[in-house]
């Protein structure tokens, strides 16, 4: 378990995440993590939590316009 302690940052609040914990996340400066809401609390995340629901629509839509997506393909 990491501790982080909420700390000013200019008008706003924040956390310093420590290097482990970036490493772990594979997150770098800039990247976007999310914080996700479960049955155990919030949860860090760099990963978007619809993004496999989104990736099934756009699979649905791709095949249903196939033909007009290979066409502008050209």
């Amino acid at each position: 378990m990491l501790k982080v302690k909420v700390t000013s940052i200019g008008n706003s609040m924040g956390i310093v995440l420590p290097k482990e914990a970036l490493t772990k996340l594979k997150a770098e400066k800039g990247d976007v993590l999310y914080l996700v809401d479960g049955p155990e609390g919030l949860t860090l995340t760099p990963y978007q939590h619809d993004f496999e629901k989104q990736i099934q629509v756009a699979e649905k839509v791709m095949k249903k316009y196939r033909n007009a997506l290979h066409e502008l393909a050209k």
